[in-house]
């Protein structure tokens, strides 16, 4: 059975190589592995069945030419053959315009290194990959296991700001923004694509004819600007069907001019979990209109979301706490949201989502673009009965957002429900921190009060002191004598 353990066993393949140095470069000589695997298997499908169908990668550096034989070459002289040949050869990869993949496999292949010293352990771990065929439906089904354990591998190895969205929250936000077929769907901050392959699952179930198929092939876009996510979101492109997944690009969608995107950028639906807790580059924050700078990329994103978006485009994306109560630029940046956007829906969550990664706490936001915000709906994602935080062991899971969808289309305010008018949020200075107000909470004091009630304290204590000061020196007093 292939699951988590077969990807431990390949790393421990790897600790015994000392070219590879830490979890990180594991990972990254993992991912560019499995992904020639997956594009191999892929391709040999697609020979099958289209007897014209040229491969993007070479046949000499196909995998199932060097890599495949289990008693293939090993050694120095797969060493030799992966440093001196592969990896060259790929970077430098002729694009074919018949095969938008040679784009795809250059752009992997541009920032991706081979870390392993020993031949040996190299093709050790070759071969544990050649256990996998993702032609059959159990090796398909278990990509999905594989997957997971990449990207926990990942967010142990990763940095601050690095935070992946669980798939319960991509399910539902892709399901609540509801892509249509032919719309187009962007995710400007991809990671490994879990918003994107969501895309896919969802509008697939309107393809019925190859026009169809053709439409969602052209409809799903991204950008990730780390190769390592990269990698895994072709990968996972790949895997979940999209034929030529050029549409996901290598690149940092901030280090672009806001005013430079124009009408053939604008999209009809935006999901995504833009990074947040960390900043962007010296000078990214100049992309941008003096009003709105700063080096936050969560606000940096919004700010990019409320361009990108067509007059009655949608979007559902997760922010920070932080982002909903922040003054300044934050303000403004909520201000030209509110007027831009219909900021319908706030579902603010549990603390302890993204745990153990961050105890961030998050909230997710649903606008539609083309018409200001004249109230919005909070609702409170509490925590199951029995359950006092997420964890590893405990994650959110789907059926919890199952209360919300069927309030989504019907709302009443209720025990974990409320709107709130823009004027209320004007008032509070476009402060959308807007806690449950059904929840009991104890009263907060004043802090006039409190500084008035520390001085009584005070005095009392002082009036005691002086008492029991006097009594002793009586008392000292008395025995003198």
């Amino acid at each position: 059975m292939i699951g988590s353990g077969f990807i431990k066993g390949i790393q421990n393949e790897m600790r015994k190589d000392d070219g590879v140095d830490g979890d990180a470069q594991r990972l990254s000589q993992l991912v560019w592995i499995i992904f020639l695997k997956v594009l191999d298997d892929d391709e040999k499908q697609k020979e099958f069945l289209d007897s014209s169908y040229v491969p993007a990668v070479p046949e000499k550096y196909r995998w199932k030419n060097w890599a495949a034989l289990d008693d293939g070459i090993t050694g120095d002289a797969l060493l030799d053959f992966v440093n001196n040949d592969l990896f060259p050869s790929l970077k430098n990869l002729e694009i074919n315009p018949a095969n938008k993949r040679t784009t795809v496999v250059k752009e992997v292949f541009s920032n991706s290194f081979n870390y392993m010293k020993n031949g040996t352990q190299l093709r050790k771990v070759i071969n544990k990959v050649n256990d996998l065929d993702f032609n059959t439906s159990t090796d398909r089904h278990a990509f999905g296991d594989i997957y997971e354990t990449l990207l926990a591998s990942l967010q142990s190895a990763g940095n601050a700001g690095e935070f992946y969205t669980p798939r319960p929250i991509t399910k539902f936000i892709v399901e609540m923004v509801d892509p249509k077929l032919g719309e187009k769907v962007f995710d400007p901050a991809c990671g490994t694509g879990g918003f994107l392959t969501g895309a896919i699952d969802h509008i697939r179930k309107e393809v019925k004819t190859p026009e169809d198929e053709q439409l969602l092939q052209n409809s799903i876009l991204g950008v990730e600007k780390k190769q390592l996510p990269y990698t895994l979101c072709v990968t996972n492109m790949i895997f979940h069907g999209l034929e030529e997944p050029s549409g996901v690009r290598h690149d940092n969608t901030l280090a672009r001019p806001l005013i430079s995107y124009g009408p053939a950028d604008f999209v009809d639906c935006i999901t995504a979990n833009p990074p947040f807790g960390g900043s962007e580059e010296d000078g990214v924050e100049d992309n941008f209109p003096t009003s709105f700078r700063t080096r936050e990329t969560a606000d940096l994103f919004l700010v990019l979301f409320v361009r990108l978006l067509k007059d009655g485009g949608r979007a559902g994306i997760v922010l920070p706490d932080g982002t909903l109560f922040g003054e300044g630029v934050k303000t403004r940046i909520k201000q030209h949201l509110l007027e831009e956007c219909n900021l319908h829906t706030i579902i603010r969550l549990p603390g302890s989502v993204f745990a153990p990664y961050t105890s961030i706490a998050t909230n997710l936001l649903f606008f539609t673009k083309g018409e200001p915000t004249k109230e919005v709906w909070y609702y409170e994602h509490k925590l199951p009965e029995g359950v006092k935080a997420y964890n590893k062991t405990k994650p959110i899971k789907l059926e919890e957002f199952e209360p919300i969808k069927e309030w989504w289309n019907d709302r009443t305010e209720s025990e974990v429900a409320w709107k709130v008018s823009i004027d209320e949020i004007v008032k509070r200075n476009y402060n959308l921190d807007i806690k449950n107000p059904n929840t009991v909470q104890v009263d907060e004091l004043d802090p006039e009060e409190v500084l008035a009630d520390y001085r009584a304290k005070q005095a009392e204590v002082k009036d005691i002191l002086e008492k029991i000061k006097n009594e002793l020196t009586e008392a000292l007093a008395h025995h003198d004598c």
